[in-house]
């Protein structure tokens, strides 16, 4: 997975609906996180309304879709100009651009089982992956389908 595609996944997976946790509800967590990136973290509200924008764009069905404006700046760099931030989501916000400009934000997905909503970057050659995992919710699902057409048969 390309590296701008993974710090964006991490980031929508900081909440995790299976297990019930959120990151950011932990101050101490969210800024280890965000220090572990060497950014800045963001405070939990602001950083709370980017994931979910984010996640709502790329199709959590939990919730809504909406605008959000983000400040990063471009910096003329020894590889050439790039889109450069000090805190988290401006960070994240760069990633995403960067992965619209080369044709792979249509490449992060959410896993549509209702108990999972796992952020995941589908690496399938024709985009066509719905599952975070085959094994785990794909099978869920698949073994779903087939109880209720035994039972309906």
């Amino acid at each position: 997975m390309h590296t701008d595609a993974s710090f964006v996944v991490e980031f929508l997976n900081t909440v995790n609906v299976e297990e019930g946790t959120d990151l950011l509800e932990d101050p101490g967590q969210w800024h280890g996180w965000a220090a572990g990136h060497g950014l800045a973290a963001n405070p939990a509200a602001e950083a709370r309304a980017a994931r979910d924008a984010l996640r709502a764009a790329i199709g959590d069905p939990r919730l809504p879709g909406g605008r959000l404006d983000v400040g990063t700046r471009i910096s003329l760099t020894d590889d050439g100009p790039a889109l450069v931030a000090d805190d988290v989501v401006g960070a994240v916000f760069a990633a995403c651009a960067r992965l619209v400009v080369r044709g792979d934000w249509i490449r992060l997905k959410i896993c549509p089982a209702d108990t999972c909503l796992w952020a995941f970057y589908d690496e399938s050659r024709n985009r066509s992956r719905t599952w975070c995992s085959m094994r785990v919710c794909g099978n869920r699902e698949k073994a779903r389908g087939w109880r209720a057409r035994a039972a309906a048969g």
